[in-house]
């Protein structure tokens, strides 16, 4: 699906929005009031620029204290690879986003993410998952790297971990497996401009018990992530 169609269907109210670079930066009136739109689009390669810039854009609307809901668009694959970026070290500027994003919760803006296309690795970690809430439509892909990737990287052959992806969620890509891992909140399979407006609502007047991380709790609800909170358990007690 188009991401003007996707926008327009989940604010058909007062939007206006501008892409350029890949990123997206808009607002669209709801039933809750303005709430401000920052993004990517287009499976944007996360850059040393497009994290500074989405990191500068929720600092000024932190800046304005109106506590003003912001919905982050996620449609990235993932970190740029270049050579440049990663000498002017990405991954210090990805935690500079992920600790904007953070300010903006601990200061009490509503916010979600939604995944329209894809949502990979870092470029997924550094924004789209720090949020309070995080939805991806049914089509969308997500995913820290395909079997293949990860096969070179953990040295275990790629037939093993195609049998594991089968029975356990950490090893498989895909929006269903992170929905049972509690990184997705819900999966959105028909859109309406109510989506958006319910999940804001949910958080307004409470977005401090938002900044208790349960998603392993919710994980093993839903047979996600079996084993994680016996091992945390463990090591705590150690």
């Amino acid at each position: 699906m188009q991401t003007q169609t996707v926008l327009e269907t989940l604010f058909p109210n007062q939007l206006n929005y501008q892409i350029n670079n890949s990123m997206i930066r808009g607002s669209a009136e709801t039933k809750l009031g303005k709430v401000e739109i920052i993004g990517t689009v287009d499976s944007a390669a996360m850059n040393q620029f497009i994290a500074m810039t989405l990191a500068n854009e929720i600092l000024d609307v932190i800046a304005q204290d109106q506590k003003t809901p912001i919905v982050f668009i996620v449609d990235t694959l993932g970190q740029d690879s270049s050579r440049a970026d990663e000498l002017l070290c990405l991954n210090r500027t990805f935690a500079h986003l992920a600790s904007c994003v953070d300010l903006l919760r601990r200061s009490g803006h509503p916010n979600l993410a939604i995944v329209l296309g894809e949502a990979v690795s870092g470029g997924f970690l550094s924004y789209g998952l720090m949020t309070n809430q995080a939805f991806a439509l049914e089509s969308s892909q997500v995913k820290v790297m395909d079997l293949q990737a990860m096969s070179r990287v953990t040295k275990i052959p790629l037939d093993k971990l195609k049998s594991l992806s089968q029975t356990s969620a950490i090893f498989a890509p895909g929006v269903e497996n992170y929905h049972a891992m509690g990184a997705v909140n819900d999966i959105w399979t028909t859109l309406d401009a109510h989506l958006v407006e319910n999940a804001l609502a949910s958080q307004m007047g409470h977005t401090d018990s938002f900044l208790t991380d349960d998603r392993r709790k919710i994980a093993e609800d839903r047979e996600g992530r079996v084993l994680c909170n016996e091992i945390v358990e463990a090591v705590l007690m150690a």
